[in-house]
């Protein structure tokens, strides 16, 4: 591990400008910074912890959405009341996410910047376009098992890991950032980015910027929710393929629906078109088929993902059908 300074932000003010600074990392719970900095793939100058900042509260907004404190953590935020009751489907995810001891050290702002477990960016030996633009992907002929069917490039294939931002997407959460230029609002939906021709970037984010909250709208879909993971074994393992849906009905038909996956882009995959495929119809295996077919469009696996396709093929309309019989909680 590179040597780095370290000091501690006393206000917001200071932790924006000291973030500004070339070499700088925001560290709170560090569950994925630290272990980046071991293997040497992140190696910043300084950290700027940020834990005496006040954000670390869920408090209803006047508006009626739910606001989560970007140091609130995950295992707060999955065991609030006011998440169980309105928002089943984020404490679904979160509880899936990890082992019961980094849920109570990750937070709500570090989920949301996670990076990519894909074997070859944490591998300094492998070439890998995020870890270093411009030298390749060893991942695209290599064990190719994890990675992207959806939205992927020829600069990367990683997935992006989180399931609580699966959660967030189908939700329609907004994420508040404070920045040099002030405070603004970002759609979850456009807060992480393909890979493009920049796989080194994982959000719109610029220099300086500090999370401060996300906002759940005050939308209710508590009623007729999901969230499916799939993955290699049952404990703390990354989703092969994930899928969060939540439904309004009207007896046995669909008033409106929402359905993202993880697991298979470089970011949490959701697509309009596939929930007004769902807009109106039965609840039915032939109706959650067509949703899946629409969502899917596009999908192009790789030697050893290729199953992913029909995987999340089933996931979807496995999900959709728990979701229609009514969230567990």
């Amino acid at each position: 591990m590179k040597k780095f300074a370290f000091n501690r932000a006393e206000t917001l003010e200071d932790a924006v400008s000291a973030g500004a600074s070339a070499g700088v990392r925001f560290i709170a719970g560090g569950t994925n910074l630290i272990d980046l900095m071991k293997e040497n793939v992140e190696r910043p100058d300084r950290l700027v912890d940020i834990t005496r900042l006040p954000l670390g509260e869920v408090k209803r907004q006047a508006d009626g959405s739910l606001s989560l404190g970007a140091l609130v953590s995950n295992a707060a935020v999955a065991e609030h009341p006011l998440v169980r009751g309105h928002y089943p489907l984020l404490s679904l995810a979160l509880l899936s996410g990890a082992s019961p001891q980094l849920r109570n050290l990750a937070t709500v702002g570090g989920n949301l910047l996670q990076r990519t477990r894909c074997c070859y960016f944490y591998d300094l030996a492998t070439v890998c376009n995020k870890r270093t633009p411009q030298t390749g992907c060893a991942a695209r002929n290599g064990i190719n098992r994890q990675h992207a069917i959806l939205g992927h490039s020829q600069a990367c294939i990683a997935v992006h890991p989180s399931d609580m931002c699966v959660a967030l997407a189908a939700l329609e959460a907004r994420v508040r950032v404070l920045g040099r230029q002030g405070e603004r609002t970002i759609p979850i939906a456009d807060f992480h980015r393909l890979p493009g021709n920049e796989p080194e970037f994982d959000t719109i984010l610029r220099a300086g910027d500090l999370i401060t909250a996300v906002e759940l709208p005050s939308n209710d879909w508590s009623e007729h929710s999901h969230y499916l993971k799939i993955r290699d074994r049952a404990s703390y393992a990354f989703a092969l393929v994930s899928v969060a849906v939540a439904l309004q009905l009207d007896g046995e038909y669909i008033v409106e629906a929402r359905l993202a996956l993880g697991g298979v882009a470089h970011k949490p995959w959701r697509l309009e078109s596939a929930e007004l495929a769902l807009r109106g119809q039965r609840t039915s295996n032939s109706s959650y088929q067509r949703a899946a077919e629409t969502l899917l469009q596009g999908a192009e696996g790789f030697e050893h993902n290729r199953f992913k396709i029909e995987l999340a093929r089933r996931a979807i309309v496995r999900a959709c059908a728990e979701a229609a019989k009514g969230t567990r909680r």
